[in-house]
């Protein structure tokens, strides 16, 4: 018989299986603080736990981490590493490392189902669901843990279509039994699924990243087939609802194009959208990929969008892109092999 994994499990899922296997209600809470505060590798670690109730519990149960089955290194520090899931898929998440920040962009599903015309996860079709266990594998499997001062939830898949593995998934990463981070570390990105958006802004306190990549909906279909179901409209009218001045965060993610969403028409709009609303916007240079009509913008107009949203009350950054040279940044992610395409 196939032993369970207990990571993944809440505090609730851990006095069920203390109470199938015998173990006293109390000892659900010993091996949650093992698992996520001390991050053992074993049940034969949680010493707090008399030997024969390890021995019972081992018998049907493992921690349940799985090493990274590959790695790349890019020459700007960043790693990208291969990980199998519990559907047999592979998906990669992102490390990297910024001075005295570690950011670790996880993956929530297998390839996925938003089909973006530019990102090669969405090229990839959709593959499936991770379990929580899955998605808390990437954070306690990756190499350099210990220096994780942020995660994004940025990787393969759209957050929003997973969202009960999300949701569990960042409960006990904040959870002061679990990892005891601040939702201020863990950011949720999303196209704007909307009852998943409404949903996330009621049940979670992380921040929350749009993916915009233009202002005008009949454009952003063209770019963004999920426009047509999940459309800006509402979602802004959603957005605008919400108190964005106190611990939440919300941005924008905006990948530039040469030539398609970089004009003043653009930005126009995009002020008359954003400049209502507490946020940021994330500028990030299209990264090429095969087969594909779009072209990067300029370093010139990335420069030019920056400060022209920034003077009419929208702050603007651009984000440094880190490892495109071995297919790690932004929208290059594909888990079909480990290799550049």
């Amino acid at each position: 018989m196939e032993k369970k994994k207990l990571l993944g499990m809440t505090l609730c899922d851990l006095k069920a299986v203390a109470t199938e296997v015998g173990l006293p209600a109390f000892a659900a809470k010993q091996i949650m603080q093992w698992l996520y505060n001390k991050r053992v590798r074993s049940i034969d670690e949680m010493t707090n736990l008399s030997l024969k109730s390890r021995a019972i519990l081992a018998e049907h149960y493992t921690i349940g981490c799985v090493p990274p089955s590959d790695v790349q290194q890019s020459i700007d520090g960043t790693a990208k590493y291969l990980f199998p899931t519990e559907n047999g898929q592979q998906v990669e998440c992102v490390f990297i490392p910024d001075g005295d920040r570690a950011t670790l962009c996880v993956s929530c599903q297998a390839g996925c189902r938003m089909g973006c015309r530019f990102c090669m996860t969405g090229r990839q079709g959709f593959g499936g669901n991770l379990s929580t266990a899955d998605i808390l594998n990437q954070v306690y499997s990756v190499p350099g843990n210990e220096q994780l001062t942020n995660i994004v939830f940025m990787g393969q898949g759209e957050p929003m279509d997973n969202l009960d593995a999300v949701l569990k998934a960042t409960e006990l990463l904040t959870n002061p039994d679990g990892w005891a981070w601040s939702p201020k570390r863990i950011t949720v990105s999303t196209v704007g699924v909307r009852k998943g958006v409404e949903r996330f802004l009621l049940e979670s306190n992380c921040h929350l990243a749009v993916s915009l990549h233009n202002p005008f909906p009949e454009e952003r279909l063209a770019m963004m087939p999920a426009e047509k179901a999940y459309g800006l409209e509402e979602l802004m009218t959603l957005l605008k609802r919400q108190d964005w001045s106190h611990q939440r965060r919300l941005s924008f993610e905006y990948i530039v194009f040469g030539g398609l969403n970089d004009s003043e028409r653009h930005a126009k709009e995009l002020v008359r959208l954003l400049a209502p609303i507490e946020c940021r916007v994330n500028l990030i240079r299209f990264h090429q990929i095969p087969d594909t009509p779009y072209k990067g913008a300029t370093e010139e107009k990335m420069v030019w969008l920056r400060d022209y949203l920034t003077k009419h009350g929208v702050t603007t950054t651009i984000r440094a892109s880190r490892g495109q040279d071995i297919y790690a940044a932004c929208g290059l992610l594909h888990a079909k092999t480990n290799t550049a395409i």
